[in-house]
């Protein structure tokens, strides 16, 4: 089988926090690599290395090492060399003393050397000497020389099945299993000095994970992230994360994703996890006695995870565990692991990463509420009548119930203004006069007053941040404060109507019940009627667990009557439970508000013209505001008096269809977009001053990867409209190759003459004189 080094279309070569970069990006053409497919790799031949599992693997240049294992019958201390280029294996050159055969040993690369430490050492066949290590071993690639680092003073308790990773010029070991027990301790040494190297204990601090073995590690955004694992009887689907710094772990929350988005992958044990961007990659193991094939991944920025759909030609390894995993460029390359009926493989698996910039769209519009630009309502809340700024824009995108009121205040603003204008007709004819709405100066139109009695000004700014951003704060530990904001945000998503905020406020509360604020959570759920949240911290109270240690605070003695007495009823009789199989409405997302918006729900609230080759499109300044620079600076200083924007990208004038593209990126982050548009788009991060390039991102690839028989044509006309003489050259090459398909096509009677003389003349470039010679030879 061969195996080409290939160029992978979507990776984008610029720095994605300048735009200004954008202008030096170029356009490449094949061979690619589709995007999240799997490949099939050669395997690992036997008489090179055994199939074998527990093992390690760690990528060195252009190449993958794998160390060790079991192969069902022996542990093994072999060290075989994939080569990713010419997809080749080999025994990898050695000299000096190996580490004595193992498994669940761990391995990092540092500088030109890889470290191997600890694991499970003997004879499994005869069941002799088994013992757990806490040795570290170097082997240089350069020399292939093994040499064992002897370590003064204290060490870590021998153990396998551990974590390890390399920061910071250390090596980092957490947890693992020494024979008797699971551990969660953690190590660090120095692989700087070999001399002077010493291992130091870690005082870690925060939310430490439970004593775990095989689980895996990694390292993104100077942070190490630990995901599932055995636990004792406990196998978790937690994923942790140690700050390097101030060794401090934090649980990460699961609690924001709502039902019906991707959840975690269940628990497991044996599986890999690898680091490549800002996401982590976790894939096999064995979870509840199945061994999935999936491939989750975790997005760090926006703590989201996913299932990746793999390519359609994708060829996808089988469920395994006990495998390992490596990355080299955007790739990642899994081998070997143990499958159906205890297997041991040989096989090699890569798969094509994605590196898109990440989308900006819930930070863009939360930016927009935090800065207070360009607002045109203000909310009226409460006895005390305290104001709140926000943008007609998002709230009746977001809020059905909030759009009502914002309508019923115009339609009464209108009306006193039209009350206004006739006193004054009445009056002398050289009295003032209003001047006309579009004539204003920019930024003096009034504030439109919106009045809601029913919210105070804390939870309905909560609300507000919600609308913008589809996220509110999770509660902090021990704060029950916090989540005493949180039900009445609640109650407002109640009220208002907002299922899917309705649905994160009970499971950021019902997270943040514990022993210390329950009465409290429970008197205030009482108070506000939200029964739901009541009956979980009832629930909560009389459990086994729970019920001796609640009725003993000094909170009880202060629980008004009627909740002790119901605690106590409850804890002798609880209720029957009741199982509703009703689907839970978990709301819209502001993807899909704002998508609607766009697609006509926003009509009779756009403030700003923006005009297309003399074509009107009515849009709104705060969310053109809000993702463009450009546009914010225009809004801001020198806003048109007619309240009407040319829309041009540069010198060019984008066609319809690739602007309607634009607002579709611009309101909701769409991506997904006809070749031809992309051709039009590719400058518009640069134009417009998008947060980042992800749209020419989407744009390249999608030029690169889809230029077909059947639309090279359109793409054509947009490279030559856009001057893309890069594209152009590509599009003549393929009408050339394909002339006799191409000259079926209706739209070659379309072109434009100067385009018909470049095909013309393409194709005599192309026609060799032995075929001139044939032609003229007819004539």
């Amino acid at each position: 089988m061969s195996c080409k080094s290939t160029k992978v279309a979507p990776s984008v070569d610029f720095d994605h926090s300048c735009s200004d970069s954008v202008e030096y990006l170029t356009l490449n053409f094949g061979p690619f690599e589709t995007v999240h497919r799997w490949r099939r790799l050669p395997q690992c031949d036997e008489f090179v290395g055994a199939r074998r599992s527990k093992h390690t693997v760690v990528a060195y240049r252009d190449a993958i090492y794998v160390f060790g294992g079991d192969n069902g019958k022996n542990m093994l201390n072999d060290l075989l060399r994939f080569d990713v280029k010419d997809c080749s294996w080999c025994r990898a050159f050695t000299t000096g003393t190996p580490p004595a055969p193992r498994y669940h040993h761990s391995a990092v690369v540092y500088g030109s050397s890889m470290f191997v430490f600890g694991g499970y050492t003997g004879d499994i066949y005869s069941n002799s000497n088994l013992k757990n290590k806490n040795d570290l071993f170097e082997y240089k690639f350069a020399t292939g020389q093994w040499t064992e680092w002897k370590v003064e003073g204290s060490l870590p308790v021998a153990r396998s099945a551990h974590g390890a990773t390399v920061y910071n010029d250390k090596l980092w070991i957490f947890a693992g299993y020494d024979g008797n027990a699971r551990l969660n301790d953690m190590w660090t040494i120095s692989l700087q000095d070999r001399e002077h190297a010493c291992w130091e204990e870690i005082d870690q601090s925060g939310e430490i994970p439970p004593s775990c073995c095989n689980f895996p590690v990694a390292v993104c955004r100077d942070k190490m992230f630990v995901f599932s694992g055995q636990s004792g009887a406990k196998i978790t689907n937690n994923l942790f994360q140690f700050e390097f710094q101030g060794h401090m772990w934090t649980r990460i929350p699961t609690e924001h994703l709502l039902r019906g988005s991707p959840p975690p992958p269940q628990r497991r044990y044996g599986h890999t996890m690898v680091a490549f961007d800002r996401h982590l990659y976790v894939f096999g193991g064995a979870a509840d006695n199945t061994l999935p094939n999936e491939l989750h991944c975790y997005d760090v920025d926006s703590q989201t995870w996913e299932v990746i759909q793999p390519s359609l030609d994708s060829e996808m390894p089988s469920g395994r565990l006990f495998h390992a995993a490596a990355v080299i460029q955007d790739a990642m390359y899994i081998f070997g692991g143990t499958v159906d009926n205890n297997v041991r493989s040989g096989e090699m698996y890569r798969f094509q990463f994605s590196c898109y910039p990440k989308c900006t769209l819930h930070e863009d519009y939360g930016k927009l509420w935090e800065n207070r630009q360009f607002c045109d309502v203000e909310f009226i809340l409460g006895e005390r009548e305290e104001r709140v700024l926000g943008h007609i824009a998002i709230v009746t995108a977001r809020c059905q119930w909030l759009r009502k009121k914002i309508l019923q205040a115009r339609d009464r603003q209108r009306q006193t203004k039209q009350e206004s204008s006739e006193e004054s007709d009445e009056g002398a004819a050289g009295g003032p006069r209003d001047i006309p709405a579009g004539n204003r100066p920019s930024g003096t139109q009034p504030l439109l007053e919106v009045s809601i009695r029913e919210a105070e000004a804390q939870p309905f700014e909560v609300l507000m941040q919600f609308l913008y951003t589809d996220k509110i704060q999770y509660p902090r530990r021990g704060h029950v404060q916090d989540v005493l904001l949180i039900m009445d945000v609640y109650k407002l998503a109640l009220s208002f109507k907002l299922s899917r905020l309705e649905q994160l406020c009970v499971q950021y509360i019902e997270a943040s019940v514990d022993l210390q604020n329950v009465l409290s959570v429970c008197e205030n759920a009482n108070k506000l009627q939200l029964d739901q949240l009541k009956e979980h911290c009832l629930n909560f109270v009389v459990k086994e667990s729970h019920f001796n240690q609640v009725i003993m605070t000094k909170e009880f003695e202060h629980l008004s009557t009627p909740l002790i007495v119901e605690i106590v009823r409850r804890k002798q009789q609880p209720p029957p439970r009741l199982y509703s199989d009703q689907p839970v409405d978990i709301g819209t997302s502001l993807v899909q508000d704002m998508k609607a918006y766009l697609e006509g729900g926003g009509l009779e609230f756009c403030d700003i013209i923006l005009l297309l080759d003399g074509h009107p499109r009515p849009a709104h300044k705060a969310i053109l505001a809000a993702r463009s620079s450009y546009f914010e600076a225009m809004f801001r200083s020198f806003m048109p008096e007619d309240g009407q924007v040319n829309i041009s990208i540069g010198e060019m004038v984008p066609s319809k269809q690739a602007f309607e593209s634009m607002l579709r990126y611009i309101y909701y982050g769409d991506v997904n977009m006809p070749p031809e548009d992309s051709l039009y788009l590719f400058a518009a991060p640069y134009y417009y001053g998008f947060s980042n390039n992800r749209l020419q991102a989407y744009c390249k690839q999608n030029l690169e990867m889809n230029v077909t028989v059947e639309n090279v044509l359109q793409i054509l006309e947009a490279a030559d409209k856009t001057q893309a003489l890069d594209m152009k050259k590509h599009c003549l090459h393929i009408i050339v190759h394909q002339f006799i398909k191409v000259s079926k096509l209706p739209n070659l009677r379309s072109l434009s003459q100067l385009l018909l003389l470049d095909i013309i003349e393409s194709l005599a470039t192309h026609i060799s004189d032995k075929q001139c010679a044939e032609m003229g030879s007819d004539i």
